[in-house]
């Protein structure tokens, strides 16, 4: 694992809580993450928030 990697699980649960605040009705299992299904994950956000995918990427990447 590289410390970019380490530090983004070392924050998730920072990140989680963040991203609930934002959006209330977001689950802990909406907010689950599986290596290598970053579409799939941000394609579930995007039906929840309705926001457009980059936008998503752009405001994860802000938090």
């Amino acid at each position: 694992m590289n410390e970019a990697e380490y530090k983004a699980r070392g924050n998730w649960n920072e990140l989680k809580g963040k991203m609930k605040q934002e959006y209330g009705d977001l689950t802990d299992d909406d907010l689950t993450y599986d290596e290598g299904k970053e579409d799939e994950w941000l394609g579930k956000l995007q039906k929840k928030t309705g926001q457009a995918k980059g936008e998503l990427k752009k405001w994860i990447d802000s938090l």
